[in-house]
Order: C-alpha cells, then structure tokens, then sequence
C-alpha cells in the first residue's frame, strides 16, 4: 500500500494472530460503509538475533469525520462477531485508543473515541447529573 499520509494503523493486542490482522482487513474491505482504504503493513526489523513476525500493523487511508467513525464502528462490528476478539489499538499520530469488544456497549466511548481519532483534540467530557435531597448547589 502507498503511504496514507496522515492515515490511521491498527495492530491487536497479545492475543490477536496474523489471522486475526488478515481477518480484520478481509472485514474491512467488506464493508462498503467503512469508505477506507487498508492495507498490511510489515513488521519493523526483529532485534538482532529475533525472528520477525511477518504482518503485525493495518494501515488506513480515511478522509474525515464520516471515515474515522464508520471504520471505527466496523472494526467493533468485527470484533463483536469473534468469540474471543483481540483488543484493536487504533493511533493516529500521537493519539492511541485501543477498542474492546466492550467498548461497542457505551455509544459515550465510541463518541470519544471518534473525535480523538478524527483530531479533536478535546473531545466533551461526558455529562453525568446528580440529583441530590438538597437545594440547587448541592448541599443538604
């Protein structure tokens, strides 16, 4: 794949395979709706005396706000139909969020998790109420 420029990567967390890399990029290209392009990436060089490890990072071309919330909802949607899914870290510069299968159950998370990735850089914190049994500061 050609270099995305200020693209976004992925790699899995200890328990994805090359597999599961291979898998997640079958889905994505799969996915009309996700509008990116994905590509493997190589290893960087093993240390001296190490062996490499083939393919172990996605590369995405995405181009805006659209793409960034729909790849990250297709790569939920993916990890959501594996029995036992790897954690996906998503980095755009220096910005890393790593998404669970979890994750895909507070819609709060994935919001935050898009605007960090699409570049806001201070994403709402969300809104939380507390009704309290006193007056309007708080108090009792």
């Amino acid at each position: 794949m050609t270099d995305p420029g200020p693209g976004i990567s992925a790699s899995l967390d200890a328990t994805g395979t090359e597999d599961d890399l291979r898998s997640l990029l079958r889905w994505l290209r799969a996915d009309e709706t996700a509008g990116v392009r994905a590509g493997l990436a190589a290893a960087p060089p093993p240390p001296a005396g190490g062996m490499g490890s083939g393919f172990d990072m996605l590369q995405f071309a995405v181009s805006g706000g659209l793409s960034v919330a729909a790849l990250v909802v297709s790569v939920l949607q993916w990890q959501t139909s594996l029995r036992r899914a790897p954690a996906v870290t998503l980095r755009r510069g220096d910005v890393e969020v790593q998404l669970t299968a979890q994750a895909a159950r507070d819609e709060e998370t994935v919001r935050r998790f898009v605007a960090l990735l699409d570049g806001d850089t201070a994403p709402a914190a969300p809104r939380t109420r507390t009704e309290g049994s006193g007056g309007d500061d708080g108090t009792a």
